[in-house]
């Protein structure tokens, strides 16, 4: 693979891994979680996302498009796939911002050159580099490669993982990455195909492996109350990996900062079948994690 489509490149994040990093968010997962807030990830493709209450039919997209795939349906601006080519164009040329192409293909050499940028933050702060997604494991020849050449430059690395992958792409990057942030997001198998619409079987076969063979994992928790935010997901989650090679959690809280892509893409959002915890549950499940000996945070 000479090229990876990435959607995002984050900034003096604080939420991925230790210190200052550079996160990239690279695009298509194999899982389809309920509450997924980067519901762009999702498609391995790159998409055209649309606000259309931004959108004042100007049509100055229609104008711009040379592939003819912008017309106007029951008085909404509306994008066929089929024929767009995700230039781009139609983003520059919307006056009021309504549009936005997510994915943009990298080479490797232009990718190092985005995380050799921020080096002296890491530097300062003992932070690095994060590859998430979306799951970014899904374009490894990319990963491993891009790991390869970070760890040659002396930089931390993190590979933030829903497991979901041939343990094969695990096992060819963990020489060249430093922490693993691993997804735990159901401990029951039908609940997991309802909610993320794959089996957990893969997922936890994959830490156990990864744990005999890595030091630097941390399980990520996301708590979703009317989901998973219940003590019996906890005691197995904690029944599960007291027999691995685990040291740290973190809890995640659900929120719905996403609702927006959601709605940006004509994707419906179950909103109803889902809140954020309490804090008092929350801390709840801090202290059960806690009792057993692992250290926890709250947060990314």
């Amino acid at each position: 693979m000479t090229k990876a489509n990435i959607f995002n490149i984050q900034k003096f994040s604080v939420h991925d891994g230790p210190g200052i990093r550079t996160t990239f968010f690279f695009k298509g997962c194999p899982l389809s979680c309920l509450w997924c807030h980067n519901p762009e990830s999702q498609n391995y493709n790159k998409q055209v996302l649309f606000d259309k209450d931004k959108c004042v039919s100007c049509l100055s997209c229609q104008e711009a498009c040379p592939e003819n795939a912008i017309s106007v349906k029951n008085n909404i601006v509306t994008t066929d796939e089929q024929l767009c080519k995700h230039c781009g164009l139609c983003e520059i040329y919307c006056i009021p911002g309504a549009r936005q192409v997510v994915g943009k293909e990298y080479t490797i050499e232009e990718i190092m050159k985005e995380a050799l940028k921020d080096r002296v933050f890491y530097n300062k702060s003992g932070g690095g580099v994060t590859v998430s997604g979306g799951e970014p494991l899904t374009q490894i020849d990319f990963v491993e490669d891009f790991l390869k050449r970070l760890k040659a430059e002396n930089i931390h690395t993190a590979v933030d993982t829903s497991g979901a992958v041939n343990f094969d792409s695990l096992q060819r990057i963990s020489e060249y990455t430093d922490l693993f942030l691993y997804d735990i997001k159901l401990m029951d198998d039908e609940k997991h195909k309802r909610y993320i619409g794959a089996s957990n079987k893969l997922i936890l076969s994959n830490l156990e492996k990864l744990s005999e063979i890595h030091d630097g994992i941390n399980i990520r928790m996301p708590i979703i109350e009317g989901i998973n935010a219940d003590e019996n997901h906890i005691k197995k989650t904690i029944e599960f990996i007291k027999k691995l090679n685990i040291k740290k959690v973190n809890l995640l809280p659900y929120h719905d900062i996403a609702m927006h892509k959601y709605k940006k893409l004509g994707i419906s959002y179950e909103k109803e079948k889902m809140s954020k915890p309490s804090d008092e549950k929350i801390q709840q499940f801090k202290n059960m994690f806690i009792d057993e000996g692992y250290e926890v945070k709250i947060g990314g």
